[in-house]
């Protein structure tokens, strides 16, 4: 059995590469999915149907990357209709914080024009593009606020989501980020299922849980490293029972082995090591728990009693 103090050298890893960088930034998907609409039209893009319902034709929209104004209307119309196309002009010039302040101006101009409606999104999503967390998801959110029933408010949702998404960081910092960027993907999903947003915020929903359940890992280990088992095994113990279809689940496990042994409850370390054998039969977590049992002379050997038994009973039994 373990001594009680710091576990043996050998068993201790470290997962690298998942904690710092992110296999794929939403900066990239969605700026380029919302320039392809801008720039063609692009139907298939999650940006579709980023112009909304204005008076404009909307093929016109499509074929000059900018909204037509109606020149029989009244002045006003062509005069908002020439701001806004101006501001995105200055769009797709690279203009970024111009074409921000001109859609800021043609909302506070004429804040009850079908322009403006369309100016809050724009702002929403140049603010973004900025690495202006607050103000794009403040601009999201007023437009959630004064169009709950929009064609786009499924859009506004989705990017107010990715802006914390965007700032999820290495697992050694702070993560309300992740947290909230958890919260809101999950409410994409659920608002809007069957859409293009409600599919790629599914996928970010599983790296948001991942990268929570790496940070339970991140404390857990510090506190084995001081001899704080019981208070480690709690972190490890959080990881199984609320984020256990992750790739934290396997080590999770073996920790919890580990930290069994070394406080000497035997028929927890046990039932840890069954339950990983029995669920990842082919980790090299399994293969060092296995180990780890079989050096006091035992085996992994489940007991129906255990929670951590029960936690697994309910998706895959043992």
């Amino acid at each position: 059995m373990l001594a009680s103090g710091a576990p043996r050298s050998n068993v201790w890893r470290v997962q690298v590469g998942f904690s710092v960088r992110l296999t794929k930034r939403i900066s990239q998907g969605v700026a380029a999915a919302l320039a392809g609409v801008l720039l063609s039209g692009c139907a298939s893009s999650l940006m579709d149907g980023i112009w909304g319902d204005d008076s404009a034709s909307s093929a016109a929209a499509a074929s000059t990357a900018a909204v037509a104004p109606d020149m029989a209307a009244a002045q006003e119309t062509a005069t908002v209709a020439k701001l806004y196309n101006a501001a995105l002009t200055d769009l797709n010039g690279g203009s970024l914080k111009s074409a921000l302040k001109q859609f800021g101006e043609v909302e506070r101009q004429y804040p009850y024009s079908s322009y403006a409606t369309q100016a809050i999104l724009m702002q929403a999503y140049i603010a973004y593009k900025l690495a202006k967390w607050d103000d794009a998801v403040n601009a999201a959110n007023r437009y959630i606020t004064l169009h709950p029933g929009g064609k786009d408010v499924g859009y506004a949702y989705y990017l107010a989501a990715v802006c914390n998404y965007d700032q999820i960081g290495n697992t050694k910092h702070d993560q309300s980020s992740t947290k909230k960027a958890l919260e809101a993907l999950q409410e994409v999903a659920q608002r809007f299922p069957d859409t293009p947003y409600a599919a790629d915020a599914t996928q970010k929903v599983l790296v948001a849980r991942d990268h929570l359940a790496g940070k339970e890992m991140e404390v857990g280990r510090y506190y084995y490293r001081q001899g704080a088992y019981l208070a480690g095994i709690n972190r490890f113990k959080t990881v199984v029972t609320d984020y256990r279809n992750t790739s934290q689940t396997p080590e999770a496990l073996y920790r919890l082995t580990e930290g069994y042994m070394a406080l000497g409850v035997v028929s927890e370390a046990q039932t840890a090591a069954a339950v990983l054998g029995a669920n990842y039969p082919q980790s090299q977590w399994y293969r060092d728990a296995y180990t780890l049992v079989s050096n006091d002379g035992l085996s992994p050997e489940a007991s129906k009693e255990s929670w951590i038994s029960k936690a697994f009973d309910a998706v895959n039994p043992l």
